[in-house]
């Protein structure tokens, strides 16, 4: 922030440290979003299990017929910001260069309103990626405005990725999924190194029963069908160290 910090910045900061609503928590954003100079304001985060299907949410306050058809057209899963946003972390404005590549989408989005923006996507060490996106439906973000502006847009993604992300990830974890010991963490590790039952019960000084005992445990634990998907859970909820 250049030293300096505005006076909403801290009052979202009080806002979101006593706010447990997802929902609420991205209606303060937004807020600041539209003191930034944009109309409107899109959060998204997508969880990194199960790989085959990994659960998403979305917040928005774009108008209701676009994000209606959004869905419709299963736009998610073509849109070129959340693309981008999936492969890199820097910030990318809505631009000729992008336009080109999806000329249909953006000609539905300009429809709707949306027609100049700035995202940038973030992460954690435990694999949910989130993206937030700041929009309007006048004057386009210029190099001007993104040096003057830019560190409040980064400090925003942030900020949302710190308080609305863990309100998400909160949710995911079942119900029945207990916590692992230390054994079971060295041994789940050593199996994702590719060691055999034999191997990792001659690593640690253990018999082949007991690391057979606590790789069972960890699947039970983890709710997965067998160890391959206990590994990959494990590594991606970042719970492997």
């Amino acid at each position: 922030m250049r030293g300096t910090v505005d006076n909403w910045q801290v009052e979202l900061m009080d806002t979101l440290s006593n706010e447990s609503d997802v929902e609420r928590a991205f209606d303060a954003i937004a807020a600041c979003g539209r003191l930034l100079g944009f109309e409107y304001c899109a959060y998204g985060i997508r969880a990194p299990y199960p790989l085959s299907n990994p659960p998403t949410a979305l917040f928005s306050n774009y108008p209701a017929d676009w994000q209606e058809y959004y869905r419709y057209e299963n736009y998610l899963s073509c849109d070129p910001t959340v693309q981008h946003g999936r492969m890199s972390r820097v910030p990318i404005v809505w631009n000729d260069t992008l336009r080109s590549a999806s000329p249909a989408f953006w000609s539905d989005a300009k429809a709707a309103g949306l027609c100049h923006g700035w995202a940038q996507s973030c992460s954690d060490g435990a694999g949910c990626v989130d993206m937030l996106t700041l929009a309007r439906s006048h004057e386009p973000v210029t190099a001007t405005e993104l040096a003057r502006n830019e560190a409040k847009f980064r400090w925003l993604v942030q900020t949302a990725h710190l308080y609305l992300s863990p309100l998400f990830t909160s949710k995911l974890a079942s119900p029945s999924m207990d916590k692992l010991t230390v054994r079971e963490v060295e041994v789940l590790r050593w199996t994702a190194d590719g060691k055999s039952a034999s191997e990792i019960a001659e690593i640690l000084s253990l018999a082949t029963d007991t690391v057979n005992f606590h790789v069972k445990n960890v699947v039970r634990k983890l709710c997965t069908a067998n160890k391959t998907a206990a590994v990959a859970k494990a590594a991606l909820l970042g719970m492997l160290g």
